[in-house]
């Protein structure tokens, strides 16, 4: 029986980002969002309506250069997605690290409590953020903010050079995943910088984005997690899986 993943991995060697125009909301469209808002942070006060990358398109090039075309948000405008009268299309385009340690495994972490999907295992990543000066947003803009994000929730420093572009993934709802893969590093080692990052969180008051890791080998293994996992997790893991024995 062949699994059904409702994500499409892109078979992508170079990334070209376009910024455009964001398009212009109806008085109707942003008093749905502002309502939509209070009610999410009424519910949770930690969101943050911080500035995103929100795609507005996708094309190729040649057979393995994509061009994605993108514009400016804020976060709230996400919330704006679900709803049933005045709902806009708004792929997200995110980044995560693949951390592999050197016995074969994969580094996943668990979403905590106060963040937009508690419970969900994930990779280490988060939403990208588009520049705040006149600094292109780039692959190497992408590099920079997947490893702020690995030392952020895992604790680990990696130099940006050393992130690899892994894979491209578009997800059911047309969300733009931009995966890297970091060097091989123990799992104790990572156990350890997990801790300590965590605890370094609490001391200032803050709540770990990550409060639980684990190691997989295999997208067989995701549902042994417990809980949910993000929709690419399970393609990535068996992509890993192919990777590590392609090495053996």
């Amino acid at each position: 029986m062949t699994n059904h993943h409702p994500v499409e991995v892109l078979d992508v060697h170079h990334l070209h980002l376009v910024e455009t125009t964001r398009p212009q909301l109806t008085a109707e469209q942003t008093a749905a969002m502002d309502r939509r808002w209070e009610e999410v942070t009424a519910a949770n006060p930690d969101f943050f309506d911080g500035p995103v990358v929100v795609c507005a398109g996708l094309d190729w090039k040649d057979p393995h250069t994509l061009v994605l075309t993108w514009y400016r948000a804020a976060y709230r405008l996400y919330v704006l997605r679900r709803d049933p009268a005045q709902a806009v299309k708004a792929p997200s385009v995110f980044v995560t690290v693949a951390q592999p340690t050197d016995d074969g495994r994969l580094v996943v972490g668990r979403m905590a409590s106060s963040t937009a999907a508690p419970g969900r295992w994930q990779l280490p990543g988060g939403s990208m953020e588009p520049p705040a000066d006149e600094t292109p947003l780039d692959l190497n803009a992408l590099r920079r903010h997947a490893a702020r994000e690995l030392a952020e929730e895992v604790g680990r420093t990696v130099p940006e050079q050393d992130m690899e572009l892994w894979a491209v993934t578009r997800g059911d709802k047309g969300n733009i995943g931009v995966h890297f893969r970091a060097p091989v590093c123990p799992a104790a080692v990572i156990d350890r910088l997990h801790a300590a990052v965590s605890a370094a969180d609490r001391a200032a008051g803050r709540t770990p984005e990550l409060d639980r890791i684990a190691f997989i080998s295999s997208d067989a293994e995701v549902e042994g997690l417990g809980g949910r996992s993000v929709d690419f997790l399970p393609v990535l893991a068996a992509r890993h899986a192919a990777n590590d024995q392609r090495r053996i």
